[in-house]
């Protein structure tokens, strides 16, 4: 990946990916003028970088680790099919109001 040819959104969806935050994360580090944009700006961003195979979109699931600590990690990947009308739903965007993320989406990178 070239991430001098990304654009600073974009860059911002793969810092996202990085750090395997949920997908509101991502408003901290987009352009200051695109942060009061609508959602329906930011999905062709974001469809972009997956569509070149850089970001994977996925649900965060319940895990537990070796030592019985409970805790969540990325689920299977959403398909591309999918992406458009799960991306399009604003509440996808936002924060839960509680801490729990089970079931909100996440981004990882891939291995391109």
């Amino acid at each position: 990946m070239d991430m001098d040819a990304l654009t600073e959104n974009e860059y911002a969806f793969v810092l996202n990916a990085t750090e395997i935050d949920i997908l509101p994360g991502v408003w901290g580090d987009l352009v200051e003028e695109d942060k009061e944009k609508p959602v329906s700006f930011l999905v062709p961003i974001l469809l972009g970088l997956v569509d070149r195979g850089w970001v994977a979109v996925h649900r965060v699931v319940p895990w537990t680790s070796p030592d019985g600590t409970p805790g969540f990690r990325p689920g299977p990947v959403v398909g591309r099919a999918d992406l458009p009308a799960v991306l399009a739903d604003p509440e996808e965007w936002e924060y839960p109001e509680e801490f729990d993320w089970i079931g909100k989406l996440t981004l990882t990178r891939t291995d391109v």
